[in-house]
């Protein structure tokens, strides 16, 4: 999350979806790209972006660095604890009437988020095409780069990292990890409080519940539509059942919860837990190296696999520095960025591109890598699940809190 949080706008038909526009074509995207990247020069530019992890944080500051020394671009991270603060600004802002000067330039942006300002039409663009680096990204060998949550892109946000479900575990004290969601309950059972996951308001707690959902709903096919009325009662049955058997197994007898993905960290480093979940692959090796998990914790999936998707960013239709802002997302694609991302001692977040579509020096950059015992090889990560439809999301959390929020 990766992430992006999720409340915000409803859960449209996706035939509703491809066929709405956007905004008219904005003189702005016809400009030469050298004509754009001189006219950002001297722009301050505004990327709105979750801010509830250090080592992203870091990264985002980094970037803001490259478009200073390299463009003359000064980039603030507004840092937000949830993606819809920015949303609910830009909705604010078309409300009011202010078209123009908007106070999101980018936005980190994922999912529901994405739909409901496709929706509304919030978006400028379609701009990725209009990116140099975008000729790298690996749309065929990597769909979720051009479909977000079953929702297609259509050029209205540009993919910078992917993710996958990984759970992880101290190989010291739990060597053979559980498999399924379903051993999960049966080892949680046997060693109650060893798991937690985090608040299901968190994009990463919510996942551990639709990674457990895909697995147990009778029909998984069905979680790629819309959520009825027909589908929801046997696939949310089947899952609050499995919770409510879990639930009281978990750390702090489920009573309390980490806020975020992080905050599970310092719970495995102190013993206090044996098993998380992550959606970065690279996390556990990460935090390693940064002395915040213990040398002995390992990533796995599971065996009928995990979800995966991409991380994008997205320019507001209002925004005021769209020049900017297209210079930094271009900037994120490109391979120093996308190879620094990478790099387990920064991100470890595998990249949105094509190695094969590079030059020798940039495919050099991500080969030159350091691959930890603690990461997974592609091999072992395997084809990602796809994200269930966007209203899954938003039903399971509203659903969650009504069940077990006193």
């Amino acid at each position: 999350m990766i992430r992006r949080r999720h409340l915000l706008g409803g859960a449209a038909p996706l035939a509703a979806t491809r066929a709405r526009a956007q905004t008219p074509a904005d003189p702005l995207l016809a400009l030469p790209w050298a004509e754009i990247v001189n006219r950002a020069r001297g722009q301050r530019m505004f990327f709105n972006a979750w801010a509830g992890d250090d080592r992203t944080n870091a990264f985002i500051a980094w970037a803001g660095e490259q478009a200073r020394a390299r463009h003359g671009i000064t980039v603030t991270h507004v840092r937000l604890r949830d993606t819809a603060e920015a949303v609910a600004r830009v909705i604010a802002e078309k409300s009011a009437g202010r078209d123009e000067g908007g106070s999101v330039d980018l936005v980190w942006i994922n999912g529901p988020n994405f739909l409901a300002m496709k929706e509304q039409r919030l978006l400028f663009g379609p701009v990725l095409d209009r990116l140099p680096n975008a000729h790298f990204v690996d749309r065929a060998g990597k769909p979720s780069t051009v479909i977000d949550f079953t929702v297609p892109v259509e050029g209205l946000a540009v993919p910078w990292r992917m993710a996958q479900v990984v759970f992880i575990h101290d190989s010291a004290r739990l060597p053979a990890p559980p498999r399924s969601m379903q051993a999960v309950l049966d080892w949680a059972r046997a060693n109650p409080g060893r798991l937690t996951h985090p608040n299901a308001r968190n994009f990463m707690g919510v996942t551990f519940l639709k990674q457990a959902l895909l697995e147990l709903a009778p029909d998984a096919a069905l979680l790629q539509s819309p959520v009825t009325e027909g589908a929801q009662r046997p696939a949310l049955a089947a899952l609050w059942d499995w919770y409510d058997a879990l639930r009281p197994n978990l750390w702090r007898r489920g009573t309390q919860f980490p806020e975020n993905g992080p905050a599970q960290r310092p719970l495995m480093m102190d013993g206090e837990i044996d098993l998380f979940i992550s959606f970065n692959p690279s996390e556990a090796a990460t935090a390693i190296a940064n002395g915040q998990l213990p040398d002995t914790a390992r990533s796995y999936v599971l065996e009928r696999g995990t979800i995966g998707n991409t991380s994008f960013v997205a320019i507001p239709y209002n925004a005021a520095n769209k020049l900017a802002a297209m210079v930094l997302a271009d900037l994120l694609l490109s391979p120093e960025a996308q190879a620094h991302a990478q790099d387990p001692r920064v991100l470890g977040n595998f990249t949105v591109l094509d190695l094969a579509a590079l030059a020798p020096a940039d495919r050099a950059r991500f080969e030159a890598l350091p691959r930890p015992a603690a990461t997974p090889s592609n091999t072992e990560l395997g084809r990602p699940l796809l994200e269930p439809h966007p209203s899954w999301m938003t039903r399971i959390t509203t659903e969650w809190e009504r069940r077990y929020v006193r």
